[in-house]
């Protein structure tokens, strides 16, 4: 867990970020939070994970002033799999709409822009059978395209199935090139999609 904070107008706002896959692990997070900060006035979030799910809650603060906002700083500085959290701690003076939206928005990005990020890549993985006659072509390609083998497995008739891992964006080039470069001598055995950390 990320944190950061800033005192506007004499209210405390503390940021909170989380890396979070499921909206399951967001509630617990959440959860968690509110427990901690027993004494707060509103415990406000934002959530968007990587398959575009997003959710946010206002809690109690005027429809539009926190959740969004939030929301609004997870999108803007391009994340998923997110939930950030701002705690407000009321100093007594109001902040109008328009100060609210600037308290929650901005103590959101504050802590999104401290907190560590990771970059994922979409991989995808297929699985292919050739004649051993091929091998030599097949991982000229496989280096050309920066792509990761494994599981080899060479049969009795004389063929190896090889998994081949490479960016989806150039999975089917890589495809193309392998059925050239083989002459059509391959099978394409599964398709695995996959999103890989680098």
């Amino acid at each position: 867990i990320n944190t950061a904070e800033q005192v506007i107008k004499k209210s405390r706002f503390i940021g909170i970020a989380k890396h979070c896959t499921s909206w399951k692990d967001a509630q617990n997070i959440i959860k968690e939070v509110n427990d901690n900060h027993p004494k707060s006035r509103h415990i406000c979030f934002a959530f968007v994970s990587s398959g575009s799910e997003e959710r946010c809650s206002d809690d109690g603060e005027p429809t539009g002033t926190a959740g969004q906002p939030i929301l609004g700083g997870i999108k803007g500085e391009g994340l998923s799999d997110t939930l950030c959290m701002v705690v407000r701690y009321s100093g007594g003076i109001k902040l109008g709409a328009g100060g609210l939206i600037r308290a929650y928005g901005g103590t959101a990005r504050l802590v999104l822009r401290v907190s560590p990020t990771k970059i994922l890549i979409p991989r995808a993985t297929i699985r292919i059978s050739t004649p051993l006659s091929n091998v030599g072509q097949l991982y000229d390609l496989i280096g050309k395209f920066h792509g990761d083998s494994h599981d080899e497995v060479y049969s009795d008739k004389g063929d190896l199935q090889i998994s081949i891992t490479c960016d989806l964006s150039v999975l089917e080039e890589l495809k193309e090139s392998l059925t050239d470069a083989t002459r059509g001598q391959l099978t394409f055995v599964d398709d695995i999609g996959e999103v890989i950390d680098s």
